[in-house]
């Protein structure tokens, strides 16, 4: 199965966030090229929000473009299986941690949203893994800072985006 063909098929599977979802249901079916960041109309993007082992903090990343903390995650690559394959790569490459497991029940959410042009939107798909016990993190060359929070603290050094992730992770968890 193509990456393109796994994200048609987890999109429709999704059951929240049904005009978004169907947003992205819709761009895949106009751009054959959606998955990839050549695409100039958007592109398919995957994320995932890394939670430690206690379950009360989240490994956020400065971002070294956007200067912002974000949650790990990024454009597909070809050698990408899965969407599920495409956060979760994603989030080791960033994070440095190994060992990371995918939290079961496919996305946690979607977010929309702009970026600067040639393209105009990245369609992100977002996921929450636990890293495992000892993970020691290793900041990536993409970003400026790698630091763990703590639920509470999120909202005052993230954008709302993080935080309806977290929301929505916590409550999967």
């Amino acid at each position: 199965m193509s990456l393109y063909d796994d994200a048609v098929l987890v999109l429709k599977a999704y059951e929240d966030q049904g005009d978004l979802r169907q947003a992205y249901v819709d761009h895949l079916a106009a751009h054959p090229d959606g998955m990839w960041k050549a695409c100039g109309a958007g592109h398919i993007t995957a994320s995932a929000l890394v939670i430690d082992p206690s379950r009360a903090r989240v490994l956020l990343t400065l971002h070294r473009k956007l200067q912002m903390w974000l949650q790990m995650g990024g454009h597909c690559e070809p050698e990408d299986t899965s969407l599920r394959a495409a956060a979760l790569r994603e989030a080791t490459e960033e994070s440095g941690v190994t060992g990371l497991t995918l939290l079961p029940g496919g996305p946690v959410r979607l977010d929309r949203h702009p970026i600067p042009a040639p393209c105009h939107w990245h369609y992100d798909v977002q996921y929450a893994v636990l890293a495992p016990p000892g993970a020691v993190q290793a900041i990536s060359d993409e970003s400026l800072d790698l630091r763990w929070f703590a639920y509470d603290e999120v909202a005052g050094v993230a954008d709302e985006s993080v935080v309806r992730l977290l929301e929505a992770t916590r409550a999967r968890l």
